[in-house]
Formats: C-alpha cells, structure tokens, sequence
C-alpha cells in the first residue's frame, strides 16, 4: 500500500481539534441555557459526560504537536539549547495568552466576577505551561548526548506522564502543599482560593500527563520505523487503547489500594489509563477516517474548526457564558438550547473559515503551536 501524503498523515490532527471544539460547544451551550427543569434528566448528564473529552484531546494533541515542531527543529540541526529556547518561548506566547483571556473575561464582567477569577487555573494557562515542562524535558533529554535518540524521547516522556498520574492523588490529597500561596498550589492541585482542590480547574496534576503522553506518542509517530508501518502503528494505538480501558477497569475492581484517599473519576491513575485508551481509540479512528473515509472528500467543518482551534475556543465563550450570550441562562428547554448549539456551531465554522482564509492578513495569535502540522513536514 502507497504511504500516505503528508495531508493524509496530518489532517486527523486538525480533525481531532475540530472534534474537541464540537464536544466543546456542546458542554458548554447545555451547561450554560438549560434550565434547572432540563438539567435533572440524563440528556445533560449525557451532554456534559461528552465535556470530559476536550481538555484531555487539546492537551494530548498539544503533545503530539509538540513532537512534530521539536523534530522539525532538530532535522534543522539545531542546538539543544536553541530547540529547547524556542519551544519553551512558545509555550510562555500561550501561557500569556491564557492571562490574557482571563482579563478579558474579568474586565467583561466587571462588577460581579470576583478579582479571584484573573489567578484561576484554565485550559490555556495549562497547555502553556506543559508546553513549557515539555520544552524543559526535551533539552534535557537531548543534551545528554548519547541519548540524542527517539527511542530516549518517547521513554522520558511516558515516563513523565506516568510519574505526574501517580503523584496526583497525594498531592490533592495528604502531600498538599498547602504551605505554598494558593494561586501558586492551584497550579498543582487545582485548589483556587476555596479551600480544597477542585475538579473543574485544569492544573498540572493530572492534566499535563496528557500532553507528556502526546509527547511520547508523537515521537513514536514520527519515528522512521513507525513511518514505514503507519497504518499498522495506528491500528496498534487503537488496540492498545482497548486494552487500556479494560485495564483501568480491571485495577478499579481489585481490592488493593496504593493510596489513603482514592477518587477514581477524579485523581485516581486508573482513571487517566482509561481516559488515555479512549484518546488512542479516538486518534486511530480519526486516523482512519482522515485517510480512508470522508474527511478528505471535499470541505470538512472539523478539519476547518481544528485550523483555528484557539480562536472559536476564544470566541464562542463570550456568546454562551458571558455579557453577550445569545440565550437567557439557565433559562430554556433542551430544544432552544439546541438551536442555539447549532447557531454558535454555525458561527464558529463561520469564522473559523474566515480565519483561515484571511490567515496573514490580520494578526496571529499564535504562530506555529496552534497550528503547527502544516510546516512539520
């Protein structure tokens, strides 16, 4: 079988994105709309079980990115230091551009957000960072000489990953560094001003093993061995993804407990094996999909949505959480919710087509991380 182009090999990329931002919407318009009516019955458990899927595939995928610019960079023969000084530059544009979106989202609610919100730990404020630790783990490994090798990139990084799965629990639970500032401890375990950690904040326990995890897959994909057996290595993601999933099932029912306080839906390592085997499922289907299904037919709205990930994320949150939502919160049935879910939807690929259209005639916000693949090969 003829390899595939670079098209082929990179679309399930943007695809994936796109997927996240769809789940993404949805989560939000239904959380945001609904009714308490509405909210009571198992289409809103349904519809925000769905949410649980796009900060895992934007980090995952911000890994996997990750490792395509960080081999670009060294086929240009490039310094440890210098690869490590341009990835880690990137990493703080989007770290920024996380505190910057939390001043937007202060200053449009001015008067009854809280001055707490500007240090909450967000999406964006993680992605950055773990692009940051990436960075970091990249020049280490890399300026250690004789393990200049993809097979010492790929084990570092899962590794990492499993090293923060681990730690999780501890530190939300009996290792809190709770001698830390909390804005700072939030960092760790997600703890804001309120006391206790919180499972709606995004910080580096556990999140950012998903972007180390993506990191390891990445160079995997990118290796030369992996490149002459694509479609087997993402056909063998698939399956060990399966497996995952029955495993993290099987050790959640084993009576033995490594820790003092186990949260399997929160910090527990079994629970981030299983949400890493449907990551690896999803890509493989995405995979297959890009190269033998539809995907590539003509114009496809997740491919279009996943160019300009950054920007609908940015955009859509004022027309469904802030000043400007277009429904009445909290205040309509599932159908109005609906509609309002396919005009954001709508809107968004508007301007998602826009942005990509229109690409170099405007500002950039982000240069190559958002949208990375496109130069890596």
């Amino acid at each position: 079988m003829a390899s595939p182009t670079p098209t082929h090999r990179l679309a399930y990329i943007d695809w994936m994105r796109g997927l996240a931002c769809v789940l993404m919407f949805q989560t939000h318009c239904y959380d945001s709309w609904l009714s308490p009516a509405a909210r009571r019955g198992k289409f809103f458990m349904y519809s925000q079980l769905g949410g649980t899927f796009p900060a895992p595939l934007f980090l995952f995928l911000a890994g996997i990115s990750f490792a395509l610019v960080t081999q670009r960079l060294q086929q240009k023969n490039l310094s440890p230091a210098k690869i490590a000084r341009a990835t880690i530059r990137r990493g703080a544009e989007i770290f920024a551009f996380g505190l910057l979106f939390r001043l937007q989202e202060y200053v449009i609610a001015w008067g009854w957000a809280p001055l707490s919100d500007l240090l909450r730990v967000d999406i964006l404020n993680t992605i950055g960072l773990s692009m940051m630790l990436m960075g970091l783990l990249c020049w280490l490994v890399l300026s250690l000489g004789r393990m200049r090798t993809p097979r010492a990139l790929i084990l570092a990084a899962a590794a990492t990953a499993m090293l923060i799965s681990l730690l999780t629990p501890p530190l939300w639970t009996t290792w809190r560094p709770d001698w830390l500032p909390w804005p700072l401890e939030s960092y760790i375990n997600g703890l804001h001003n309120l006391g206790s950690p919180q499972a709606w904040l995004f910080p580096v326990f556990p999140w950012s093993a998903f972007a180390f995890a993506g990191l390891a897959v990445g160079f995997v994909l990118q290796s030369d061995w992996a490149r002459q057996r694509e479609s087997t290595i993402f056909l063998a993601a698939g399956l060990v993804g399966v497996f995952s999933i029955a495993a993290s099932r099987w050790l959640d029912h084993q009576p033995l407990r490594l820790y003092a306080v186990y949260d399997y839906w929160h910090t527990s390592p079994n629970f981030f094996l299983i949400r890493l085997g449907m990551l690896l499922v999803i890509l493989s289907a995405c995979y297959a999909w890009c190269r033998w299904g539809a995907a590539q037919w003509g114009f496809s709205p997740l491919i279009q949505l996943g160019q300009a990930s950054l920007i609908v994320y940015w955009v859509h949150i004022e027309f469904v959480y802030g000043r400007a939502s277009i429904l009445p919160k909290r205040s309509v049935n599932i159908r109005a919710a609906s509609l309002g879910l396919l005009t954001i939807s709508l809107a968004m690929l508007l301007l998602a087509y826009l942005r990509t259209r229109f690409k170099g005639r405007g500002t950039e916000l982000v240069g190559w991380f958002w949208r990375p693949v496109r130069a890596a090969n």
